[in-house]
């Protein structure tokens, strides 16, 4: 199963899937498709990754979730599988056809029915959010807009609520000095600003391509 975790060598990560929940059909169904659709076949979360969303959002009752970049829908299903009774999510993307893929997965999987999809520019669709506190948010979209997406959603997640965001590490480039391009530097500077962020507890996860998880004080 590809992508994995970036600092895990393949016989380890095998390992690492053979040792956690077995992936079902659908998922498996889903990571092939994407697969299929060649090099943009990366941005799709890392399968360890996917399971981790699940057991987040049902560990803390999660009932309200937002994620922004939905691609495939990989971890829509995921985090959408984990919801309390009555729980939505709430999916931010610009791409009709990969989110099409997700669709058909959502179906499949019995949980489309608690995705909202919203199709435009993420921002405006994060201002625009009902006063409903949430209660967990997953953000892998374009880097560049990251400090963005966190100050739209800090402010509206509740107290111990949970904020995820994925490519963090981007695969160790950001300790590359020889890297100045616009992503890497949008991370480093993401980075800094949750790190000096009062209203957060924070830890940086070694897990797929550095995964930052906040604990809203």
């Amino acid at each position: 199963m590809s992508p994995k975790s970036f600092l895990l060598s393949d016989p380890l990560h095998d390992y690492l899937l053979s040792s956690s929940t077995p992936l079902d059909e659908v998922l498996r169904s889903l990571a092939v498709e994407t697969a299929g659709l060649g090099g943009v076949s990366r941005m799709q979360v890392a399968p360890e990754q996917g399971l981790l969303l699940t057991l987040l959002t049902r560990a803390i009752g999660a009932r309200r979730a937002v994620e922004v970049g939905t691609f495939t829908g990989y971890s829509a299903l995921c985090i959408a599988r984990g919801l309390a009774e009555g729980g939505r999510l709430t999916c931010c993307d610009v791409n009709e056809e990969w989110t099409a893929v997700g669709r058909r997965h959502w179906e499949a999987a019995g949980v489309a029915h608690r995705i909202d999809l919203v199709i435009g520019p993420a921002a405006e669709t994060l201002a625009a959010l009902e006063d409903e506190a949430i209660d967990l948010c997953f953000v892998d979209a374009d880097k560049e807009g990251y400090a963005a997406y966190w100050d739209l959603l800090l402010p509206r997640v509740r107290r111990g609520g949970v904020l995820l965001v994925d490519n963090v590490l981007w695969s160790g480039q950001v300790l590359d000095p020889g890297q100045d391009d616009l992503d890497t530097v949008a991370i480093r500077a993401f980075n800094q600003k949750v790190a000096g962020d009062d209203r957060v507890d924070v830890v940086v996860l070694p897990i797929a391509d550095g995964l930052t998880f906040a604990v809203k004080r």
